[in-house]
């Protein structure tokens, strides 16, 4: 009916600098992401493709950290943690879902660049609100069917072994305690991991290099500067998320989790939400703008 927990009980002086960055990384998420859902939400000059897309990303990383983050700070005190057999589902499965999402969804925010950038004048035409609509939607259902597959071929015999070696549920994990055949479980999540990961990746680079030979042809400096800056931060997210995806889900699978597989999964699981409102916020007029208008809106009254 439960498992337990692991994750760096072996390691007491790492698990407490562990707790330390995990909490400041979480608050830094809970804040960012919320901050950008508001801004994007209260100011009319943010209701633009571009920020509703951001502003969706800040959803899911937000609803991604708390997820799984709360309840790994709260194991770093306790001896024995554990987790029910029906939490460590749906905190499995919730995860799949939200990763899936948003590795369709940056690529979505990669064709909103390139429309921007490379056909400026009929922009709003391009991406009309129906449209944004429609590629939201689309970047939900397919990983809700693949989620849904996942579920349906999940393992129901696990031979008492109750142990895993990780921070939370993921289902690479659990696989590797069932004593039942996996082989189809593990080949759909390979086969689908690819079908979610090189796709939109490969859209993202031939996209982007697209932009780059439209910025190189501005002739306004002030031009190239403004799509560089929105360009580079899709790309910094971009980088952080794929890098640790493809490393954690493509690489060859081993028999046991190691020490490097559960830092990888808390690059993807908490840097990578704490990181994305930074990158976008510190780097962008706009954001900084509907802040200090909030601010002062909020003080005037």
């Amino acid at each position: 009916m439960e498992f337990i927990l692991i994750g760096l009980s072996k390691h007491p002086r790492a698990q407490t600098v562990f707790f330390g960055f995990l909490f400041v990384a979480y608050l830094i998420s809970l804040l960012g992401n919320g901050l950008i859902i508001i801004l994007s939400i209260a100011d009319a000059r943010l209701h633009t493709p571009m920020y509703f897309f951001l502003c969706v990303l800040s959803l899911i990383d937000l609803i991604l950290t708390s997820n799984t983050v709360p309840e790994v700070l709260t194991n770093c005190f306790i001896h024995r943690p554990t987790i029910s057999f029906s939490r460590c589902l749906i905190q499995m499965y919730v995860g799949l879902l939200l990763v899936s999402t948003e590795c369709i969804l940056l690529a979505v925010m990669a064709y909103d660049r390139f429309a921007a950038i490379c056909q400026p004048l009929h922009y709003m035409q391009i991406m009309s609100w129906r449209f944004c609509i429609c590629l939201v939607a689309v970047s939900v259902a397919f990983p809700c069917l693949t989620t849904l597959i996942n579920t349906l071929l999940r393992p129901t015999d696990f031979c008492g072994q109750h142990i895993i070696n990780h921070f939370a549920c993921e289902l690479e994990t659990f696989l590797k305690l069932a004593c039942s055949d996996t082989y189809t479980a593990e080949l759909f999540l390979y086969v689908s991991s690819l079908f979610l990961l090189i796709p939109p990746f490969g859209f993202i680079v031939v996209t982007y290099g697209r932009i780059g030979l439209a910025v190189l042809h501005m002739h306004s400096t002030q031009g190239r500067k403004k799509a560089f800056s929105t360009c580079s931060s899709h790309l910094a997210v971009v980088s952080i998320f794929y890098g640790t995806i493809m490393i954690m889900y493509l690489k060859p699978q081993e028999k046991s989790v190691s020490d490097k597989d559960k830092v990888i999964s808390v690059a993807y699981g908490a840097l990578t939400p704490m990181l994305n409102p930074l990158i976008y916020s510190l780097r962008n007029r706009d954001v900084k703008g509907a802040f200090w208008k909030l601010i002062g809106r909020k003080r005037s009254e």
